[in-house]
């Protein structure tokens, strides 16, 4: 599995990994701009709260890597920009922790509380690998790296094109109720890049109209997109261009998840690349973004140089917010977004 682990990292940083023939549809959407702003730039206030914690953006690192001897110099720098910029972080996958034999080792790549005490940080476990005889070890896995909670990836596409991946997601809800139910953290259910769209929301509320999870991140098409990573890693070529480009857009899976579920903690993710891309998540009704891809060579590189991107990143999204009009996020929710028209 490290190996794999170290492969999709290679792949990510030499081939090209994203959508060519779907997009965010952030492009069809236009931020107003206010001439007359009553707005100062150095009083915009970005900070939020998500999931209880408080962020000084409203920023999350995504979901990157694990179980690799360079996904511990990567998570290493991302968690301490992190810390840093006071912003939170998803680990990558922990599934490898939860091998007796290899657990141990490929925790050190996961451990980050070290460099970032005070980060949001999730851990990260596929929905394939939630069940009741594993929550206990999930817990501890947990523990061992001192998330504060648990995304829970759902990536039925992306198993279905990995080699020996996990086809089998029959089930998969009555055991994500199951185990939150009991796990003593707070859930984060996502995608990987393909999108949670309003069919999956029905699914997941059922007919009770409950859901078992305290957030949702819709992490849409038009970024990476997984499908097409596996297959680079499994043939070294796109075999299924279709399924390489299959998934719902960004700004469409928050549309629909946000008229969904109006109140849930929502992250928009999945091809965000610019401020200005998280202004418009963010006014079509995110409440934080997550950003992974981008950050992959700077987080190679060194903590400084993830701080510059995000920093930049930032400061973008600071000028959007200020040309709006809007002091701050929730100003921000209620200039919204204009369609762009086209014939």
């Amino acid at each position: 599995m490290t190996t794999r682990k170290r492969r999709h990292i290679d792949v990510c940083l030499d081939e090209r990994v994203s959508y060519t023939g779907v997009t965010t549809g952030l492009e069809r959407y236009r931020l107003p701009y206010n001439a007359l702003t009553q707005t100062s730039l150095a009083h915009v206030e970005l900070s939020t709260h998500f999931l209880g914690a408080p962020l000084r953006a409203p920023i999350l690192v995504g979901a990157m890597t694990g179980g690799a001897e360079l996904s511990g110099t990567i998570n290493k720098n991302l968690a301490a920009a992190a810390q840093q910029l006071g912003v939170g972080m998803m680990l990558g996958s922990q599934r490898i922790m939860l091998d007796s034999a290899l657990g141990e080792q490929a925790a050190s790549s996961f451990t980050v509380r070290d460099v970032a005490p005070d980060v949001l940080l999730f851990g990260n476990i596929g929905l394939a690998q939630l069940t009741a005889a594993a929550a206990q070890d999930i817990s501890n896995a947990l523990k061992r790296v001192g998330a504060d909670a648990l995304a829970v990836h759902t990536n039925p596409l992306q198993e279905a094109v990995q080699w020996n991946g996990d086809g089998d997601f029959s089930g998969s809800l009555d055991r994500l109720r199951q185990v939150a139910s009991t796990l003593e953290y707070p859930i984060l259910l996502k995608e990987v890049g393909h999108g949670i769209g309003s069919s999956a929301i029905a699914e997941l509320t059922g007919q009770s109209g409950e859901l078992p999870v305290a957030a949702i991140d819709v992490a849409g098409a038009g970024g990476t997109s997984w499908s097409r990573v596996e297959q680079l890693v499994r043939y070294g070529e796109v075999r299924y261009p279709d399924l390489a480009d299959w998934g719902i857009p960004t700004a469409q899976a928050v549309i629909e998840v946000r008229s969904a579920l109006p109140t849930v903690p929502l992250v928009a993710s999945g091809g965000i690349r610019t401020g200005m891309d998280a202004a418009k998540a963010l006014a079509l009704g995110a409440d934080v973004v997550a950003v992974a891809r981008p950050l992959l060579p700077a987080a190679i590189e060194s903590t400084a140089a993830v701080v510059d991107w995000l920093q930049r990143f930032i400061d973008e999204l600071r000028i959007c917010l200020h040309g709006a009009g809007a002091s701050d996020l929730r100003a921000l929710r209620h200039i919204g977004v204009a369609p762009i028209h086209t014939r």
